[in-house]
Formats: structure tokens, sequence, C-alpha cells
């Protein structure tokens, strides 16, 4: 029992000592445990002050981390902790600032957030090791631990809170469901972090409890060295053969791949790294092998992924995605080029590196999202002005565009609609929507390929959710789904004091059968769907149809005076070369009424 307490109280003396350290960035885990904790009261979707808290929050959390090492690595910086903390506030109320005016939260916010704290994780890892006052692959490896403990100790206390809990509910009393959601928040956002922090030594003191916590913390595991030595590296050796074979192959079939290459090299050289850093504190034969050959292997694999995502670039321009594969491909020749002159010993240009370009790649004008911006619409003119739609500014509507022509402008308008930059076109009408006035404006309707992928097609009809819906003469409104396998619907409902079963049943992959029996379980009215969907696909033709009416997705049935009006909400017909025929799923409101009351 005593060694218990003794255990509890390190555990909480550390955690105390994490917040007395690490006050700003406790103080936003706090603030974010708090917002979290109100999401789960409200019970709805959150305002979006709450979301703009919520980020400025872990923005603010991550600089503080940085704020305190940097602290603590330069003495001049020591007397200075109120100030040094001060101008972290002050880019924290920037950030916020910046998010005040933005109507959502959108994925280029999401975007440049995610990498700002990207950079400052570097940062926190460079600065103790900065001329070398720490050994970075040292600092690396402390993270890496205390990183893993926290979240095996944050794991097993909460599965063990949630058995508690479970019994207390089963055996005693009812607990409410949001009570698992509090545990949760207060155990991966709460104590997680926290425990993390109150494992991390101070890299730079020379107090004796404090070396002594140096040196436990950066002992080398011997399971992580077995999990580096004998398992990671041979699995990354494995892999490398594996890409160095396909690009043999490329080189003899000159068939370049189409996309695909590029996130799986992004992983191979993110993860190589990684294991180069651990590996970089061992002796072992597989370890030194490692470190001395991964370097020089990295560049010409980055140097093939390049020139594949090059091939990407001229034909369909720059995309985020595409901009960040690029990026990370000069960052890992350049790693894999002094890594090669002075392995181990500059491994921490890989932290300050990386920082540098994750900070580029989120400031105009040569951030991510204004390039490929840029690359898209000049991409765009281009293919308007060879097909005489553009000229001068002005577009001429033509109905005789190219398929592809039309297929390209469609992407690439989709494409800037998702992320907010059809503003950023001078020629285009300012109050352009896409699936509105494409004909109008370009002379042909959003068009879309025949099939994607190998002998696979598809075709999806979707209503435009703004336009109203006339629902006089019916007396019934019922919203349903079907998909293939599912079991019969049947909806019990009264009308002027009789009683009637609606039923949804499906025949089979493609067919439903919609009928409305009386009580005596005669068939009043009934239709199938599927011939409407095989007639309304061969109408529109295109794979994808958007913001359809409500008249083209209707199917009316009229049977002895009663009504049946199904408006198909989403329409999906798909199949491959292995099925006969289409898969169905069907989204529709029903209405059903009976004129001669």
């Amino acid at each position: 029992m005593k060694k218990i307490k003794d255990i509890l109280f390190q555990l909480l003396q550390g955690m105390s000592e994490a917040v007395i350290r690490f006050p700003l960035t406790i103080v936003c885990l706090v603030g974010v445990a708090s917002l979290l904790c109100y999401l789960i009261a409200l019970d709805q979707s959150p305002p979006i002050i709450i979301e703009k808290l919520m980020y400025t929050f872990l923005v603010s959390a991550v600089l503080g981390m940085a704020a305190q090492f940097a602290v603590e690595r330069f003495m001049k910086l020591s007397s200075l902790r109120l100030p040094v903390y001060g101008l972290a506030i002050i880019l924290t109320a920037g950030y916020f600032l910046i998010l005040w005016p933005v109507p959502e939260i959108s994925a280029e916010i999401s975007v440049r957030t995610f990498i700002a704290v990207f950079a400052f994780v570097c940062a926190v890892l460079w600065i103790p090791a900065y001329k070398k006052k720490a050994d970075f692959n040292e600092v690396c490896l402390i993270h890496f631990k205390t990183l893993f403990i926290s979240a095996l100790y944050s794991v097993v206390l909460s599965a063990g809170l949630a058995a508690i809990m479970a019994a207390i509910d089963i055996l005693l009393f009812r607990i409410d469901y949001d009570a698992y959601s509090y545990m949760l928040t207060f155990v991966w956002i709460l104590f997680a972090p926290i425990y993390y922090l109150s494992l991390l030594p101070r890299f730079i003191s020379q107090t004796e409890n404090e070396v002594k916590k140096l040196q436990l913390a950066r002992s080398y595991p011997k399971f992580l060295e077995i999990l580096v030595s004998y398992i990671a590296i041979p699995l990354v050796g494995i892999y490398t053969l594996v890409l160095f074979a396909y690009f043999i192959k490329i080189l003899i079939t000159w068939h370049w791949p189409s996309g695909q290459l590029g996130p799986m090299v992004l992983i191979y050289s993110a993860a190589g790294l990684v294991i180069l850093v651990l590996a970089s504190l061992l002796s072992n034969r597989f370890a030194v092998f490692y470190y001395k050959i991964f370097p020089k292997v990295l560049i010409p694999v980055v140097v093939l992924q390049l020139v594949s995502v090059g091939i990407r670039l001229n034909a369909y321009g720059v995309t985020e995605s595409r901009y960040y594969v690029v990026l990370f491909g000069i960052f890992s020749i350049i790693i894999g080029v002094l890594l090669s002159i002075k392995p181990v010993t500059r491994n921490s240009m890989i932290a300050l590196l990386a920082a540098a370009l994750a900070i580029v790649s989120i400031i105009p004008p040569v951030d991510a999202f204004t390039v490929s911006r840029v690359s898209q619409i000049n991409r765009l003119e281009k293919i308007l002005v060879s097909e005489n739609i553009l000229s001068n500014g002005k577009i001429t509507a033509t109905a005789n565009a190219s398929e592809q022509a039309r297929i390209e402008t469609t992407n690439i308008l989709s494409y800037l609609d998702i992320h907010s930059s059809l503003q950023y076109i001078s020629w285009l009408p300012q109050d352009f929507e896409i699936y509105k006035d494409m004909k109008n404006t370009f002379g042909f309707e959003p068009t879309y390929p025949s099939d994607i992928g190998d002998q696979t097609y598809y075709f999806w009809a979707g209503l435009d959710q703004q336009k109203p819906i006339t629902i006089s003469g019916y007396d019934l409104a019922i919203q349903a789904y079907s998909h293939p396998n599912q079991v019969d619907q049947t909806y019990n409902f009264s009308l002027e004091g009789l009683d009637y079963v609606l039923t949804i049943s499906r025949i089979s992959d493609q067919e439903v059968n919609i009928k409305v029996n009386d009580s005596d379980g005669t068939e009043l009215i009934g239709t199938g769907l599927y011939r409407f969907a095989q007639e309304l696909k061969e109408e529109k033709g295109n794979i994808i149809r958007e913001g359809l009416s409500p008249e083209e997705l209707t199917l009316d049935v009229e049977e002895k005076g009663y009504k049946l009006k199904i408006i198909l909400q989403q329409l999906n017909l798909n199949f491959d070369d292995n099925k006969k025929d289409y898969l169905a799923d069907y989204s529709m409101l029903i209405f059903f009424g009976y004129e001669d009351k």
C-alpha cells in the first residue's frame, strides 16, 4: 500500500510541477476541455465561435511549449519569462483575430492551422538542441518515450474508468451516457498531455534532480531497440526494394503512375526519417548500416517521385496535395544530401528545415492555397481560350466545346468552388453557381467522365434542397431509404378513421416496390422504382447530376382515386463487370393521398 501511495504522490507531484512549468499550455488544455464539456452538454452543432476558440487554444498550447523551452534553453531569456509568454499570448490573439471574421472553419483554415502546429512541434524538438546544448536524437527519443507512456497510461485509465462506470450503470444505478464523454475528455485532454509534460526533463538544467531525471529519460528501452533494429529497419528495407523494383518497371515500360506514387513515397520518407533519428542512438550493425545507407537511398527514390509528380503537375496543374508532396520531396532531398555528408550530427536539421518549409507553405503568396488557386485558374483560362470560349476577358457560350474541355472545365470550377476561390476569377459572374449557371454561362451543362477506374461505372442524382415542393392534394409524407439487402419497412397510419399500411419492399439489388394496403391487406396502389431510375439515367446521361429540381426527380402514380408521389432525394446506381446489373440505393420522400373523400 505504501508503494502505491508513493507512486501516486510522485505522479501528482510531477503533474503539479508541469502545471507550474507550462502554465500557458495547461490553461489552453483546460480551455479545450471546458469547451468540449460545454459541447457535450449542448448536444447540438457547436456555434462557430466555439470552433474558433478551440483552434486558438490548440495553437496556443503548442506555442506555450515552444516558449517554455526557449526560456530554458537561452540564458538571456531565463529572466524574461513573462515577456516571452506575453509575446506568445500576443501571437495567439493575432491568430484569433484572423479567425474572428471568417464565416466558417474551412479546409484551408484547418490545413493552415495544422501546418502551423506542426512547425511549433518541430521547434519544440529543435530548441533544446540548438548549438548542440542537448543531443537532438536524445530529445526526440525522450519525447517519443513520454508520448508512448502517456498514451499507454491513458488507455488503461480510460478503459478502467469505463468498466467501473458500466458496472455501476448495470448493478447500482443508471449513469447518463454523456458521463463517458466527460470522462474521456478529462483523460485525453487533461490527464494525458499533462502527464506527458510532467515526464519531460529540463534538457539544459544542471541541478542534481534534473540531471538524474534527464539520465533516466534518455535511457534507451530494450523493447524499443528491438522494435527499431530488428522490425522497423528490415521492413523499411523490404519496402525500399519494392519501390526500386517498381521504378525499374517504370523505366522499362515508360508508363508513369497516375498519382498514387506521391503519397506512398511521402509516407516512406517520413517513416524512414523517424526511424533514422531513433536508430542514431544505437550501435548495433542493423542501426549503423541503416543510418549510413538510408539518406543515400532516399535521394533517388524522391527524385523519381518528383518526376512522377511533375508529369501530373504539367497535365493537371498544382493542387494543395501536390504542392505538399513536392515540398516534402524537396525537403527529403536536402535532408538526404546533408545526412549523407555528415550523418547523425546533422539530424537536428530535420526539425529546423521541416519547420521552415512548413511556415513558408502557409505564407502568401507562396503558400499552398494561393499557388494552387493561381495554377488552376491559369489552366482553366488556357482550356477556355483554346475552345474559343474565353477571349479578352469575356465569355462566349458555346455548345460545341469538346467533351474533354467540358470535363476539365467542370472539374476545375468544382475544385475552385469547394475552396471558395471562384471570387478570384475576374471574368466569371459574381453570383455564378456551377449547377445552376453552367449552361447559360459556358453553353454546356456540368460534364463528368463516363467511367471511374477500370470497368467500374455509376450514376448519381441529387435533389436541389433549396427548391420548394408542392404537397397539395396529399395527406401523408414519409422520408425513407432503401439499399440492397435491406429488410422490408412498414408504416402504419390512419386517415379519416381508416387504417392503412405503407410497405417498402426490397425485391432485388435494383428494384424497390412501394405499396399501400388497407386494413384487410388489399393493395390500393403501388409502384416500383427501378424503371424510373433507368429512365432518369438515360435522360441525364452524365455520371453525376446535382441540384435537380423536384419535378425532374418525381414519380407520380394514381390508381382508383389513390395517389402516390415519390420524390428521389438521392439516387445512386453502380456496378462492375462482376455484376449483372446495377446496385441501387434510394433516398426519397413519399407522399400519399386519396381524392374521393
